[in-house]
């Protein structure tokens, strides 16, 4: 199975947002550290989660995780998010007992509504739940209406993690002009 991805036009390009628009998302502040915030439902064995991380911290990406909604929200709230990866099988809380069962996937969706609303909003990506096609393509449509970047399917092998890693380069290059922040990696600030 091959990981899909969907795109949303976004902001054009440095120096072409059309008049009247607002600005795009600015450059994060030189702390040397761009914040990437990285929600999983826990779902795999052998999560792309834990694989991400090692490889981004190098080059000055700082990977702050959450497990539920309300993990998401403490982060957002001590930290400055520059992007965030949403799964939108994300439990809003943790599950402790069988009552909290209806709850169980509002995470996702209430993270990217509170992302959504932020002063400076970051470039997000989804990952889609396993779910059916029609509600595959409502989740999605909600996603690109709350502004998502891209909206990937849920990754799990190799392939799919260098996915990944090349849609977080496409919003390092729409939204931060390809630069990490601080002259950290790729770029010089």
């Amino acid at each position: 199975m091959r990981l899909s991805v969907r795109f949303h036009p976004g902001p054009p390009s440095a120096g072409q947002t059309p008049p009247g628009s607002p600005a795009p998302t600015p450059t994060p502040p030189h702390s040397g550290r761009l914040n990437l915030l990285l929600s999983y439902a826990g779902w795999q064995p052998d999560p792309w989660v834990e694989r991400l991380p090692p490889l981004l911290e190098p080059m000055g990406v700082q990977s702050l995780r959450a497990a539920t909604g309300r993990e998401a929200q403490d982060v957002i709230r001590t930290n400055p998010i520059h992007i965030a990866v949403v799964d939108l099988g994300l439990p809003l809380d943790s599950v402790d007992s069988e009552a909290d069962a209806p709850e169980l996937s509002e995470g996702g969706s209430r993270l990217l509504e509170l992302l959504h609303r932020l002063d400076q909003p970051p470039p997000t990506v989804v990952v889609k739940r396993a779910r059916s096609t029609r509600d595959d393509h409502r989740d999605m449509a909600a996603a690109l209406r709350l502004g998502a970047f891209a909206v990937v399917d849920r990754p799990r092998d190799q392939h799919d993690l260098n996915l990944i890693l090349e849609v977080l380069r496409r919003c390092l290059t729409r939204f931060y002009q390809g630069r990490w922040p601080g002259g950290v990696g790729r770029g010089e600030a």
